[in-house]
């Protein structure tokens, strides 16, 4: 005598005639025959064939009802999962600094360290308008300077944000690095050299050629006007150069030697105390030298986890020697010794970041100019 049951698999019915198992025809799998079902005659009270009856007949009703339940166990598993709180686990960082990340809310638009004050600039190429802008300074009157990444033109402002004038550079070279000093003298890196530049009329001076096949990449003032910059090329070397133009500090190698690993884009700040801090855009860390040269620290490591950096682009130091980092989350914000504090919503990406004597923050974002201010007491 034949006996009938129900595959646990897909629910299709299933014949046992003799052996231990039996094979489904409808999803293949191997089911082990009931204990019962040999030693007894077993009922099945669901749908029967007879000689007479098709199979299709049982086995298309069986296979749709089983695919009805399977969507209403996915829908009901899938309501539950929403309605479970997210839990973000935490790696561990890549830094030996102890950091307590906190959950990262990509709806944020607020900080507690910062608030945006103002905006100007839209896309465009008239007067204040931006077209891939990426690079901004500020000189010791408070006038603003942003260059368009490719085209040439540098655009300044006042501390309001109305535009004052612009001048060109060269038309054809990328524009890779702006900073100024606190005589209004600019410095703008074209072709791998530094040109200088009267701010309020653009006529050049003079240029900065690197040494040894290197270019330069990055380049910051310091307080008493001297030159930060980083190179890359042959070397990922870190140089500052004295008013006159002459080096007085080499940090050779300055990210490679402490990593193992070669650098090809570096980003530079300085505090007021001389620090150097040198962002390696492909190590995705903040390097600390002191005045002297002398590493004192690595923070960030790759990740998409609070204090943990991706695809950065922009570095900067403010007032009290916190160091903000701009990558495609926003601005990441850490104390002096690289502890995460902060995530500063940006609307655009943080090509550029600076400050000015009063404090405020300043970030460029391609089409527009956005200033924080910043919450000192923090």
């Amino acid at each position: 005598m034949n006996e009938v049951f129900v595959c646990p698999g897909c629910g299709g019915p299933l014949t046992y005639t003799s052996g231990s198992t039996v094979k489904c025809p409808f999803c293949g799998n191997s089911v082990i025959v009931p204990k019962d079902l040999k030693t007894k005659p077993l009922t099945y009270t669901g749908l029967q064939t007879s000689p007479h009856t098709p199979a299709w007949k049982i086995i298309v009703p069986m296979v749709v009802l089983t695919c009805v339940l399977a969507g209403v166990i996915a829908v009901v598993a899938v309501i539950q999962l929403k309605s479970k709180p997210r839990t973000v686990t935490v790696s561990k960082p890549s830094t030996p600094l102890v950091v307590t990340p906190i959950p990262v809310n990509k709806s944020v638009t607020t900080s507690s360290l910062a608030t945006v004050s103002m905006k100007f600039g839209s896309k465009g190429i008239g007067p204040g308008m931006f077209n891939d802008a990426r690079e901004i300074a500020i000189d010791g009157s408070g006038k603003i300077y942003v260059g368009d990444y490719s085209g040439g033109r540098v655009q300044i402002f006042d501390q309001s944000g109305t535009f004052i004038k612009q001048w060109m550079v060269d038309t054809k070279a990328a524009l890779l690095g702006l900073a100024a000093d606190r005589q209004g003298k600019v410095y703008i890196i074209q072709g791998g050299a530094i040109y200088r530049y009267d701010g309020a009329t653009g006529v050049t001076h003079d240029h900065l050629d690197a040494d040894d096949n290197n270019s330069f990449n990055d380049v910051k003032v310091t307080a008493d006007d001297q030159l930060i910059t980083a190179t890359n090329g042959v070397r990922d070397d870190i140089i500052r150069y004295n008013e006159a133009g002459k080096p007085n500090l080499t940090i050779h190698k300055a990210i490679s030697s402490q990593t193992d690993s070669s650098e090809l884009d570096s980003k530079v700040a300085v505090d007021g105390l001389g620090n150097i801090y040198v962002l390696g855009v492909f190590n995705n860390a903040v390097f600390k030298f002191n005045r002297s040269g002398k590493f004192l620290n690595k923070f960030g490591g790759r990740g998409d986890q609070p204090g943990q950096l991706s695809a950065p682009l922009s570095i900067a130091v403010d007032g009290q020697g916190r160091v903000y980092v701009g990558d495609i989350h926003g601005i990441q914000v850490f104390d002096t010794e690289g502890r995460f504090i902060d995530m500063i919503p940006v609307e655009g990406t943080p090509f550029g970041i600076v400050f000015n004597d009063k404090n405020e923050m300043f970030v460029i974002a391609r089409e527009q100019v956005v200033k924080y201010t910043i919450n000192n007491k923090q």
